[in-house]
């Protein structure tokens, strides 16, 4: 009784703001903008070029594999981009993170949107074996090119009072088993960017810093992962792409996705860790990863 009495101001709650939240995202808003989006060939970041691409604006996309990033440029002109390029760039390497700013200043003039998608590192889903390249790989691609990225691009960010928009995770707010080196860097990318959005504030500077905070999303590299080793069905990137942009455009301090999956767990997990905690620990098929 004493959790349904709990759980029924939560359940309210929750449903007040999701639909005082519903503000009408237009086009015009982002028509002619200039966006920049990294891990941009395939995925979630694919599917967020995509977007801007059908509200008109003008795009940079860039990723590792030139091939890909290729044809989602020529398919961003086909659904209206005003313009679509791309810059190959490994973010492994912190002088390419700031080479693709520089690409973009030169190309467009400024930049309106930063959206900072990609994801990489040499770890895979498994039990910590003590591995610190691993880590130091999942920190440099997963945090600190984003450091970097915004760093480089933080003056024209600046001076056309534009938006950061940073795809962090439900590893960057619980401890995520099996993936320890990846959820650390989400925590990273959680404190900086919350941090920095309360210092930009705090100057009364005109950016906007939103974090995308995602469940589990149908890309390749995310089923691929654990196929197998979680009880879960993917949410299709397509949709998540559409909330993410609209957060975004809407200037929104974050966003959830599933919003109905993740908020209850995120309000409650400071109540009751420990169940909450075992309640997701079901989710793992351990014999398939031990």
């Amino acid at each position: 009784m004493a959790a349904v009495r709990l759980l029924v101001p939560v359940f309210i709650g929750l449903c007040a703001y999701y639909f005082y939240s519903q503000e009408t995202l237009s086009a015009d808003m982002v028509q002619g903008k200039r966006v920049l989006v990294t891990g941009s060939s395939t995925g979630i970041g694919e599917q967020i070029a995509y977007e801007f691409a059908r509200m008109g604006a003008h795009l940079i996309i860039t990723a590792r594999r030139e091939k890909q990033l290729k044809e989602v440029a020529k398919k961003c002109l086909e659904l209206g981009a005003s313009s679509a390029r791309y810059v190959v760039a490994d973010m492994n390497n912190l002088s390419s993170a700031q080479e693709v700013i520089e690409e973009a200043g030169s190309k467009l003039g400024g930049l309106d949107y930063l959206v900072l998608n990609h994801v990489g590192g040499t770890g895979s889903f498994g039990p910590f074996q003590g591995d610190m390249t691993e880590v130091t790989s999942s920190m440099t691609v997963n945090f600190l090119s984003y450091v970097q990225l915004t760093a480089s691009a933080m003056t024209m960010l600046k001076e056309s009072q534009g938006s950061i928009i940073v795809i962090s995770s439900l590893s960057g707010r619980m401890g995520a088993p099996f993936a320890l080196s990846y959820s650390a860097a989400k925590f990273a990318l959680e404190g900086f960017y919350s941090s920095l959005r309360r210092e930009l504030n705090l100057q009364q500077i005109n950016l906007s810093v939103t974090i995308a905070v995602l469940g589990y999303v149908d890309t390749d590299n995310a089923v691929k992962s654990v196929r197998d080793k979680v009880r879960m069905t993917a949410n299709p990137k397509e949709e998540c792409a559409q909330e993410v942009v609209r957060a975004g455009v809407l200037r929104h301090r974050e966003v959830f996705y599933p919003y109905w999956s993740l908020t209850p767990l995120l309000l409650l997990k400071d109540w009751m860790p420990g169940q909450i905690e075992r309640l997701l620990d079901h989710f793992y098929v351990l014999e398939n990863i031990l």
